[in-house]
């Protein structure tokens, strides 16, 4: 029996490039970032480089996590069939072990993310705490919760930022993050991040669905000292692909969490190479870290932000795309996302094609 496609009705993303949905694709579109120097020295002496959320006040910690995620929330839940308590939403947030998380992250957030949306969450809505792979997990949680018939809509959410003290200093000490000199590292960010799923109808308007989900295990962590031969990346793709019940040349394009270091962008090479058994004159890679810098758990939903708004606008290279992450530990995920061509434009190519024929048939 076929999984059934989730439909993304609406995005939501607040981000170093933009405090909007809108606002952050179309700078991640054109290239821009907002890298500037944060109130944190490296251990070489310099100021370390970082992506943060301007708003209205310097709010910090947990206060602003909360903010960034219900900003998002909110403009998923504006688009929503049904009143914003009765659509649940599962939030993602950065893992236990990640170094310098705050302290009663999971129990606190998501009173104080009801507080600033006014409005009493539904009572089956959770945090996930998988870090950048739990976007994927809560995907698949939101399938088999809208296959229950129990909900008609659901919000995926996820938050994060590196841009706190006891974080910073913990992977500066691990020659982690990007430096003049260490070219190997990453850029820290902050973000919040939502999308509204649907389980998809013939009479969905969704631009984007998500057709396949995979996960795997990778023997080669970062940093065991193992070889890197990607066996987890190929498997949790080679899961999807099948799941969406297409091959890995039938994608057009790429995008991924990858965000500046070498082993993640050497993963997702030689997965794909393993994969791939027929030529490709291009299979590019998307990876919107380059604008926003590293934003953990909130990484799937700024992805799916991304395609959402190319798949709207008709700017994507192609209408399949394939989406990977990875934690630092084995944990590894990837989806198959397909861009679904607006009515009016499907009506206006179908014109085209008529005018097309004829002006053949005259010469």
């Amino acid at each position: 029996m076929p999984v059934p496609a989730l439909a993304v009705d609406a995005v939501g993303l607040v981000c170093g490039v933009g405090t909007t949905a809108e606002e952050s694709c179309a700078a991640i579109r054109c290239g821009l970032n907002n890298f500037q120097e944060t109130r944190f020295i490296g251990s070489d002496g310099a100021w370390l480089v970082g992506s943060s959320v301007t708003l209205e006040e310097p709010w910090r910690g947990m206060t602003k996590l909360a903010k960034m995620a219900a900003r998002a929330i909110a403009e998923c839940l504006a688009h929503g069939r049904e009143e914003p308590g009765r659509i649940p939403v599962l939030l993602c947030i950065a893992e236990p072990e990640r170094p310098g998380r705050y302290e009663g992250l999971p129990h606190a957030l998501l009173q104080q993310v009801e507080t600033e949306l006014g409005v009493r969450l539904h009572p089956h809505s959770s945090v996930i705490e998988q870090g950048r792979v739990g976007g994927a997990v809560a995907l698949l949680q939101a399938r088999r919760m809208l296959a229950s018939g129990r909900y008609r809509q659901l919000v995926v959410a996820g938050v994060d930022t590196f841009l706190s003290g006891a974080m910073l200093a913990a992977y500066d000490r691990q020659d982690r993050l990007l430096r003049k000199d260490n070219s190997n590292g990453f850029i820290p960010g902050e973000a919040g991040g939502a999308v509204l799923l649907s389980l998809s109808q013939d009479d969905s308007e969704a631009p984007l669905l998500i057709r396949g989900l995979g996960f795997a295990r990778e023997p080669a962590a970062f940093g065991s000292g193992r070889p890197l031969r990607a066996d987890g990346l190929t498997q949790a793709i080679r899961s999807a692909l099948d799941e969406a019940g297409v091959g890995l040349k039938e994608c057009d394009h790429r995008i991924a969490d990858v965000s500046g270091e070498q082993y993640r962008f050497r993963e997702a090479a030689l997965a794909v190479t393993r994969l791939l058994r027929d030529r490709k004159v291009l299979f590019g890679l998307w990876h919107p870290a380059d604008c926003v810098g590293e934003v953990g758990a909130a990484s799937l939903p700024a992805m799916l932000a991304v395609l959402w708004f190319g798949a709207a606008r008709d700017y994507l290279p192609g209408p399949m795309f394939l989406g990977h992450l990875g934690n630092d530990d084995e944990k590894r995920a990837a989806f198959v996302a397909m861009a679904v061509q607006p009515q009016a434009l499907a009506m206006e190519t179908a014109a085209e094609a008529t005018f097309n024929q004829h002006r053949r048939a005259a010469i």
